[in-house]
């Protein structure tokens, strides 16, 4: 018997300035589409009720950072008040292997906050009022303590072992990342 997996919704984080790739990361053309159209379909796949891009680009499920550059946690500060209660899986834009199977995990998961050991990303989150409150305070907080793994410990999250997924788990933030992971390498 197979255990249920309540709704869940996603957040892609598209809202750096991809400074060290030297061009929009959400942009970049992966297997005929653009990464951004890749990882909310991915999300989509994996079983998301809804999927939310958080920056600002052209699509009618982006909410635009109201303070720039300041980090995935920082963006999802701002971004939760927008949000419904309930399961977010939080994916970065530059994670194109990240697969269904590695999403099902995180959404199987009954933890308020999960991760992958070693990875802040992919993130279940739980929102409610306590998370709630955590991001809020995160959002004041001095910018050395914004940051995913901030969250995650404020929730007591859990940490899920890799198991081989690492491969999954590889995001590109420069040109020769990103030429090493469309190479295969």
């Amino acid at each position: 018997m197979h255990a249920m997996i309540s709704p869940w919704n996603g957040v892609v984080l598209a809202g750096g300035r991809s400074s060290r790739m030297g061009r929009d990361k959400a942009m970049l053309p992966w297997q005929g589409r653009t990464l951004l159209e890749h990882m909310r379909e991915r999300l989509r796949e994996a079983g998301a009720a809804r999927v939310v891009i958080s920056g600002a680009h052209p699509d009618p499920d982006a909410i635009p950072d109201v303070v720039r550059d300041g980090g995935p946690a920082a963006a999802l500060a701002q971004l939760a008040p927008r949000l419904d209660d309930g399961v977010w899986l939080l994916v970065p834009v530059d994670m194109p292997l990240l697969d269904v199977s590695t999403l099902g995990v995180l959404a199987a998961s009954s933890a308020d906050c999960a991760i992958f050991a070693g990875h802040p990303l992919p993130m279940r989150l739980v929102l409610d009022p306590r998370s709630r409150a955590v991001l809020a305070a995160l959002a004041i907080a001095p910018p050395p303590q914004r940051s995913l793994r901030a969250i995650h410990q404020a929730l007591a999250g859990d940490v899920i072992d890799v198991e081989g997924r690492n491969a999954r788990l590889i995001n590109c933030n420069t040109p020769e990342e990103w030429d090493a992971l469309r190479r295969g390498d």
